[in-house]
């Protein structure tokens, strides 16, 4: 099954989460090589630990279940 490599930066400010979506990248090396550019921008460098890559298989429901609101 094909998959891709998510990268996102989030951070706290306050009692809000801050999510930044970077990109989808085909390989988790392309992803990793992302994460270490950007480590050095203004901002990323000083919350450098806000990055996550997450592997997703293609074509394949990432949320299966419905929801409730308030």
């Amino acid at each position: 099954m094909e998959s891709v490599f998510v990268v996102q930066h989030s951070y706290v400010v306050g009692e809000c989460e801050e999510i930044k979506f970077i990109g989808v990248y085909k390989s988790r090396k392309d992803a990793e090589e992302t994460v270490k550019r950007l480590r050095t921008l203004p901002g990323f460098r000083d919350k450098a630990d806000g990055f996550s890559i997450d592997k997703y298989e293609v074509n394949v429901d990432q949320w299966g279940e419905g929801f409730k609101t308030k």
